[in-house]
């Protein structure tokens, strides 16, 4: 069943690739403008030992981004979990943060902490932080008043109800933010990139742009979705591994 409903998709995007080709040759399309796929694919192999390590760096900057967010994420849930004044005080603040535009902000963050991996780290982390705060919010304020009075009238203490209610409870919420949160970190490191950097798959597609080497720049933003697609996959397979009986449940 599984295999099935990948096939589709896959003949789906093998179509498009093959349409895509003819197009591109028959019409006679100059490859700087519009390259075919097979031109993206030589690009790619051409620049691989290249490519691996503006790959790393990236990845470098996402993974210390993500986990950053959900250190900071978990904790503001929690914080605004425990106190209905910090609930009022915070969330409306975290609201307002998504109305500035992040890469507005990336020059500013350069002249602040110049051109290493710190500014990158920054706006990865902005994307990722506020998907994850939120829902894991409304995954702890979701939790069912009727099983918590049931704990506390079998003297269970606020700590034993955070481990045994609310957190399992909250984790479907938060494995929610987290997939929108990987889904976006990688887009949130190049943007930082393009602002400055030395090695990222930002700053290749920049220097290839400026170069007019249409066909890297296409490979690179394959890879971009690649490892968003990973990503996410890899979010979802802890999922499954964290809480099999959430699985279980909708299985049923």
């Amino acid at each position: 069943m599984r295999a099935a409903r990948l096939a589709f998709p896959a003949a789906v995007l093998l179509t498009l690739a093959v349409l895509w080709e003819l197009v591109v040759w028959g019409l006679a399309v100059p490859k700087w403008i519009v390259p075919a796929p097979s031109a993206i694919w030589q690009a790619f192999w051409e620049m691989r030992a290249l490519l691996v390590v503006h790959v790393g760096q990236t990845m470098l900057e996402v993974a210390t981004g993500i986990g950053i967010a959900v250190t900071a994420g978990v904790a503001v849930a929690a914080a605004i979990n425990f106190s209905p004044w910090l609930r009022r005080a915070i969330y409306p603040l975290l609201v307002i943060s998504q109305t500035v535009p992040i890469l507005a902000l990336a020059p500013l963050l350069i002249i602040w902490f110049g051109f290493g991996i710190a500014p990158k780290v920054i706006v990865v982390t902005l994307f990722c932080f506020f998907p994850i705060a939120i829902n894991t919010s409304d995954g702890l304020t979701a939790t069912e008043p009727e099983l918590i009075d049931l704990f506390r009238s079998m003297g269970a203490t606020w700590l034993q109800i955070w481990q045994k209610v609310r957190l399992p409870a909250a984790l479907p919420y938060f494995f929610s933010g987290l997939k929108i949160a990987a889904t976006y970190s990688v887009t949130g490191a190049i943007v930082g990139e393009w602002v400055g950097a030395k090695q990222g798959l930002g700053i290749y597609m920049l220097r290839s742009s400026a170069a007019f080497k249409t066909a890297q720049v296409f490979s690179a933003i394959a890879i971009t979705s690649l490892l968003s697609i990973a990503l996410f996959l890899a979010v979802f397979v802890i999922e499954r591994g964290t809480m099999p009986w959430h699985f279980e449940e909708r299985q049923q």
